[in-house]
């Protein structure tokens, strides 16, 4: 019965380990916008998302996504049922790519 208990927490402990980094990356490219938005580098998803979401108009806006060494925003906008990513230069605000 011990050896089970000893498995099982094992187990558990091992699955945890192995998911930690997922939570890293993302915090990581949420610490890395924060940190080249203070430094001047890219402007703040606040302007970014001002300058976009009124352009896709009648789209439900989903929200955004970051990659702080690409340093672009995907910002996800659902409509008629079709989700539509845009992808903005994160230091200059202009669209790079909608799909």
């Amino acid at each position: 019965m011990k050896k089970a208990v000893l498995l099982l927490l094992a187990a558990a402990l091992g699955s945890a380990s192995v998911s930690a980094p997922v939570y890293a990356r993302k915090g990581d490219d949420q610490g890395k916008a924060r940190e080249q938005m203070n430094m001047g580098k890219v402007l703040s998803l606040r302007e970014i998302e001002g300058r976009i979401i009124p352009r896709m108009r009648g789209m439900e806006y989903l929200g955004p996504e970051y990659d702080g060494n690409a340093q672009v925003y995907r910002l996800k906008f659902i409509d008629s049922g079709r989700v539509i990513f845009v992808d903005v230069d994160a230091r200059s605000g202009s669209v790079l790519r909608q799909r």
